[in-house]
């Protein structure tokens, strides 16, 4: 069994709520998993092809702004901005939540996380429920995506 096999699934927004609330240093990768991704702890610009230093992820950290806003309706936004990422990078990637440390910035200015821990995968609902949650704001929102121009 590996790393991924052994890996608890976060099934609702709530669970992963309370997982960030309770713990700093949170990220969410979208990937094929630890097991691959563990083998070499870098990804790679996709433009140049050049390995960076550590995993490209987001950071599920509430900011201060944020001050005593609902951190349901944070984690939702930071799930829903990259979650057209399993369209567009092919099958088998999913979100998993990872702890580590940033080791520096991609070229989109994304952490690049080093040291990883693996804490837990994400399951497709929790997306859906954070497509609901960012859906019923009072603002029209929508995935952060680059179109080829």
């Amino acid at each position: 069994m590996g790393v991924s096999d052994d890996l608890p699934v976060v099934r609702t927004l709530a669970e992963l709520t309370e997982l960030v609330e309770r713990h700093q240093g949170m990220y969410v990768r979208w990937s094929r998993g630890p097991e691959t991704d563990l083998m070499d702890v870098s990804s790679t610009d996709d433009l140049t092809g050049v390995p960076m230093p550590g995993l490209s992820a987001n950071p599920l950290d509430v900011e201060e702004w944020w001050e005593d806003r609902p951190v349901e309706v944070w984690v939702a936004r930071r799930l829903y901005d990259y979650s057209h990422l399993p369209h567009e990078k092919g099958p088998g990637v999913r979100p998993w939540a990872l702890r580590g440390r940033e080791n520096g910035r991609g070229p989109d200015n994304e952490p690049l996380v080093a040291d990883v821990r693996p804490v837990c995968w994400i399951d497709p609902r929790v997306i859906d429920e954070a497509r609901d949650t960012v859906e019923r704001q009072e603002s029209s929102w929508g995935p952060l995506r680059r179109t080829g121009g």
